[in-house]
């Protein structure tokens, strides 16, 4: 009985995790038209973990965690500006945070990888993986909490 428990567990993961893969699949990122092999070139391979296979940094590392200057954050991908200043606070998680995106700047993809479901955000120009959004951020603006890898951005003071 137990055994047959366990096979069923895992079967029900193995397909949710292929469901997953495809639901995740960034079309936009043929607006770019690289291979993995240039996107290591051009990325660190930290930057190229994060950006390119959905990696997340370890928390309060980040350059822009504490980070308070006026200005555009941009993906460090391919450029494209995705963030203002205006839009960020500090939410204590550990990562950069905003309550809104440039529109039309980032896609939003379900994301049901380790067992949770959330909402996966990748640069709509690169289809690079800038992080995932929730629903707990400041009421008094959008609600949003847009949590961002910091490897996933680069900084244009104003």
């Amino acid at each position: 009985m137990k055994k047959n428990i366990l096979f069923t567990i895992f079967i029900v993961y193995a397909i949710n995790y292929q469901v997953n893969a495809q639901n995740t699949t960034n079309t936009n990122s043929k607006m770019i038209p690289k291979t993995e092999q240039d996107w290591k070139k051009q990325l660190s391979e930290k930057d190229f973990h994060i950006l390119r296979e959905k990696g997340t940094e370890r928390p309060n590392t980040g350059i822009y965690n504490i980070h308070s200057k006026n200005g555009i954050y941009h993906c460090k991908g391919c450029n494209e500006p995705l963030f203002k200043s205006a839009t960020k606070f500090e939410s204590h998680c550990g990562w950069p945070s905003f309550d809104d995106a440039i529109k039309g700047k980032v896609t939003y993809t379900k994301d049901t990888t380790h067992g949770m479901l959330r909402t996966e955000i990748t640069c709509s120009n690169c289809g690079g993986h800038l992080g995932h959004i929730f629903d707990d951020g400041p009421q008094e603006t959008t609600g949003k909490r847009y949590c961002i890898n910091s490897a996933s951005l680069n900084f244009e003071k104003k």
